[in-house]
């Protein structure tokens, strides 16, 4: 993602300087994180089963959390695994004092972040999957959202919604508000916040029911690319489903520079269209992101006149 912005010049703080947000992590003071939870329409008998989960390596000050905006969903046809790779910062005491109902925890070793992902998905059977790092959040009310447009919407493999993102403390720092999906752009950057993305089994099991766990850093973009390639249905929906939060331990900032830019650059030749310009990559992108900025305007607006005291909107 920085590469390609950086090829075209827009490095940080251009962008936020004509309102790019997407690529931007801080992007204003911290304030209260303060939500409406997402509407609940149909009885939960009707709605599919959803498998979540939550791989785990040394959160122990986010994963209580973690596990609780999950929990906190009551969502009934839920399978929810927590995978932790013999952390050794206390998350290990964290995972035993929570009352273990409804959750399936287990304690052992893996060979990184997709090994665990694939192990915890392999112990699931449900109808829909997703999968929320030890650091970020659901927002209320997003499990049966998504189970209702699964539900509503049979020819749809695959759903991603838009993001908050929160520091350290919990504060909110900035969001990531997406214009409608782009295949195209898709396969030559990745703007899909992790956490609020979902798909069907039936397109899991398609591309062969696993991540690939020799990457390590751009193993979700991965996903995407071979769901892509399998021909999956993809709709972006314009609610907030997750929080991502941005603290400066995290794998997504520290490995970015080395590990994670020599992944995406070779998912990108891997993937990407050939018969595709770089002129017109280009402007493909910028269209994305000014469709983007229309998309933020309109969220802020929205919930400027709606609710003042929400703190959703700079």
């Amino acid at each position: 993602m920085k590469t390609l912005l950086s090829s075209l010049g827009l490095g940080t703080w251009l962008r936020q300087i004509v309102g790019i947000r997407l690529g931007c992590l801080h992007q204003y003071p911290p304030r209260v994180l303060s939500v409406r939870p997402l509407s609940q329409i149909d009885h939960d008998a009707n709605l599919p089963t959803i498998a979540l989960v939550t791989p785990s390596f040394n959160q122990a000050e986010f994963v209580g959390q973690t596990i609780n905006s999950v929990r906190d969903q009551h969502y009934p046809s839920l399978q929810y695994v927590i995978q932790d790779a013999c952390s050794k910062d206390g998350t290990e005491g964290v995972l035993k004092s929570l009352d273990n109902a409804g959750l399936d925890i287990h304690i052992e070793p893996d060979q990184g972040q997709a090994d665990a992902l694939n192990t915890g998905f392999a112990r699931t059977s449900a109808d829909i999957m997703g999968y929320l790092n030890s650091d970020d959040l659901l927002l209320p009310g997003t499990l049966h959202f998504v189970a209702q447009y699964f539900h509503d919407n049979p020819s749809v493999d695959v759903i991603y919604g838009n993001r908050l993102i929160i520091d350290e403390l919990g504060q909110e720092v900035g969001r990531w508000i997406l214009p409608g999906h782009d295949s195209q752009v898709l396969r030559f950057v990745d703007y899909v916040p992790q956490e609020s993305m979902f798909w069907r089994r039936c397109i899991w099991e398609r591309i062969g029911a696993k991540f690939d766990a020799s990457l390590q850093f751009a193993m979700d973009w991965d996903l995407i690319l071979r769901f892509l390639d399998a021909g999956a249905v993809f709709h972006h929906v314009p609610e907030l489903f997750g929080v991502f939060r941005a603290h400066g331990g995290q794998k997504s900032q520290v490995d970015f520079l080395t590990r994670g830019a020599r992944e995406m650059a070779t998912l990108r030749s891997k993937h990407s269209d050939m018969n595709l310009s770089n002129l017109n990559r280009a402007r493909l992108h910028i269209s994305y992101l000014y469709q983007h900025t229309k998309a933020d305007s309109k969220f802020a607006n929205q919930y400027v006149k709606n609710s003042q005291n929400r703190h959703l909107c700079k």
